[in-house]
């Protein structure tokens, strides 16, 4: 087994670890064992557990956003594109809420653990900088401009999608969730402009000196 497969192999058992057992349980023991790898497996592939948390933090943010990204169509309009962004992002979480479980615990972990602050500062940098991109390509395909800084709409955006994932997470109401989507992404696109027409440029006015008429004349 090569150490890419061996990692994907304990990432995704770290992460289903956590999702169901929560972060407490999720020993290095814990982990290999839902693998079904042995200990010396786990050292090969990483150098420590923080290491291993870390690879999963971006796993879920890189799965979240490829979600959303896929689900850009080119001619659609900007509250469409974001609509259809925050649904394609919404189901994935739906698809796995153990996925969002775990990466909340890590989240809060990376939080209260001194050294793993950066953890935290680095997931929120993936989610700021596959919104920017999500919604530059979004305008772009919607024929408009953001009106505001594109990386305060990107922030705008994440702290949206962050607000109807917990509430989610703790009630469960998927039709309140995808209501609230609806109003997310009307206020969004509200925050786009039209791109402005190019300017038609004016030809050169035809001569009517003197001069001129007569040269045509003698052309004539």
């Amino acid at each position: 087994m090569s150490g890419a497969e061996r990692r994907e192999l304990l990432a995704a058992a770290a992460l289903r670890v956590i999702g169901n057992h929560g972060l407490s349980q999720a020993t290095t023991r814990a982990i290999v064992a839902e693998a079904g790898m042995s200990l010396a497996s786990f050292h090969y592939a990483y150098r420590s557990r923080d290491e291993l948390l870390t690879e999963v933090m971006q796993r879920v943010v890189d799965g979240e956003m490829s979600a959303a990204s896929l689900s850009l169509k080119p001619g659609s309009d900007i509250r469409n594109s974001v609509l259809d962004g925050m649904h394609a992002f919404f189901d994935y979480v739906r698809a796995d809420p153990a996925h969002e479980r775990a990466l909340q615990e890590l989240l809060q972990h990376a939080l209260v653990t001194p050294g793993l602050h950066h953890l935290a500062r680095a997931q929120y940098e993936s989610y700021h900088r596959a919104a920017t991109k999500l919604l530059a390509s979004a305008a772009l395909a919607a024929g408009v401009t953001w009106r505001d800084p594109l990386a305060d709409a990107a922030r705008f955006v994440v702290t949206m999608t962050d607000g109807i994932t917990l509430a989610w997470l703790a009630d469960g109401d998927t039709a309140a969730a995808q209501r609230t989507i609806e109003l997310a992404a009307t206020a969004i696109a509200r925050l786009a402009d039209p791109v402005p027409a190019e300017p038609v440029l004016a030809g050169p006015a035809p001569d009517s000196s003197p001069a001129s008429s007569q040269d045509r004349s003698g052309c004539a």
